[in-house]
């Protein structure tokens, strides 16, 4: 059954640990992770977040969502925002949704939920123009990454070793030998 934003608001924030999403009006929990997902994600926020002045962006593990309209809101795994949107929610603000383009999202494939993001979650960032969204395979080593160009179509790289420049985030990079090191 469908939901309206603000029921789904009231559930998320009542229930903080169900992690939950929407999709198409829909709430849906966000599964439990392997050993390996945690690792990746936690590792790539904690290397983005060495890089990124916080007095400008701030960078999340599994706790934002990235919202479109009022029928869609996504935990993705990392994000970076600017600051100043966290600031536009004000100190006691409602559940933090971001409905504006992030420059950063990433989402670390996992068995339960791969084809979830992927046919869900990523047209959704798309649509959003969210500036740089990546695809992590920890099982592979490997990123795929899609950048906005300036005519809003994406450009896809993939990345199976080396350092990868985040084209969003200027003189910030990931060295995926570092990213994947507890894999090996």
């Amino acid at each position: 059954m469908a939901v309206s934003y603000e029921t789904y608001e009231r559930l998320a924030l009542e229930d903080p640990e169900g992690q939950w999403e929407l999709f198409c009006g829909r709430p849906r929990r966000k599964t439990g992770m392997t050993q390996e997902h945690n690792s990746v994600a936690w590792w790539l926020a904690t290397m983005l977040q060495a890089q990124v002045d916080r007095k400008l962006f701030q960078v999340r593990a599994n706790m934002s969502r990235a919202r479109r309209g009022d029928n869609t809101a996504f935990i993705p795994d990392v994000v970076v925002f600017p600051t100043s949107l966290m600031r536009s929610l004000g100190p006691a603000g409602p559940l933090e949704a971001y409905a504006d383009p992030l420059p950063f999202v990433a989402e670390v494939w996992s068995r339960s939920t791969g084809e979830y993001d992927v046919d869900e979650k990523f047209p959704e960032y798309k649509r959003r123009g969210d500036l740089e969204i990546w695809r992590v395979r920890p099982y592979d080593c490997q990123v795929i990454a899609w950048r906005r160009q300036p005519d809003g179509s994406y450009r896809e790289t993939f990345h199976a070793s080396g350092v990868i420049p985040i084209e969003s985030l200027p003189g910030v990079s990931i060295d995926m030998a570092d990213l994947f090191a507890d894999l090996g």
